[in-house]
């Protein structure tokens, strides 16, 4: 209030109040008078005047300003404009996720006991399928190696 005072920005009852007040407090009567020398200087104050190409050297030193960034940018902005370009920038980040998605998956030795106990019994492979699949896995075998010594190409 005592700044807006300070101003003549108050209304008359205000400034009344103020002055009533000011009259009894040696705090805010020097604030105010603190105030007055402030708007003192400044209504004394006289700006420099503004050469007439003022605006056209302020925008030409603005456009000289280029940020570092602009200057490592630079030689890349034809190709951001060229169509494949982006197409292949969204192609190495989407190979970048899947390569860190991949990387980050644990391998099923390294996941909890609960969950390979859940998936084989979810799975249903009782032991006595498991010693038939060995089985046949070794009789096939065994045809395999007989087929191939009985091969034309083996006998010559």
């Amino acid at each position: 209030m005592l700044v807006a005072y300070s101003s003549h920005k108050l209304d008359a009852a205000k400034t009344a109040a103020v002055d009533e007040h000011i009259g009894g407090c040696a705090a805010c009567r020097e604030f105010v008078r603190g105030q007055q020398a402030v708007w003192d200087a400044l209504d004394m104050w006289e700006p420099e005047p503004i050469s007439a190409d003022f605006n056209r050297r302020l925008y030409q030193r603005i456009d000289a300003q280029v940020t570092w960034w602009d200057r490592l940018l630079l030689p890349l902005r034809p190709l951001a404009f060229h169509r494949t370009v982006p197409l292949a920038a969204a192609a190495c980040f989407v190979l970048a996720i899947g390569f860190v998605l991949d990387q980050t998956a644990a391998p099923p030795e390294q996941q909890p006991a609960h969950v390979n106990a859940v998936a084989d019994v979810e799975g249903g492979l009782q032991p006595d399928q498991v010693l038939k699949a060995l089985d046949e896995m070794e009789a096939l075998s065994r045809f395999n190696r007989l087929m191939k010594s009985d091969a034309p190409e083996a006998k010559m």
